[in-house]
């Protein structure tokens, strides 16, 4: 299960997914950012409550990261081990702004 809460002010837009993003919630994820990316300059995605990211959450982020790329910028914070293990075990930890 994921839960996805959030704010978005003048086009900036903080995003956090709790639970597993996985190939079940990716979709939700996916769907909230889009609908979130028109007009937006800044993107943060705070991971927090996110315990978990599977190859479909990271198309998710790969899909955001080349959306922002044309508009603004995206980054991700509070990151735990085991996802940002996962991030440099893939080479994510390379494309992605990570604080």
């Amino acid at each position: 299960m994921l839960n996805i809460n959030k704010t978005v002010e003048n086009g900036k837009a903080v995003i956090r997914p709790e639970g597993r993003l996985d190939t079940v919630t990716a979709p939700e994820l996916e769907s909230v950012i889009k609908e979130t990316l028109p007009g937006l300059k800044e993107l943060t995605l705070d991971f927090e409550g996110l315990d978990y990211i599977s190859s479909a959450g990271l198309r998710v982020l790969l899909s955001a990261q080349k959306a922002m790329n044309a508009q603004g910028e995206m980054k991700l914070c509070n990151v735990n081990e085991t996802v940002m293990e996962i991030f440099v075990v893939t080479g994510f930890s390379d494309i992605l702004t990570i604080e």
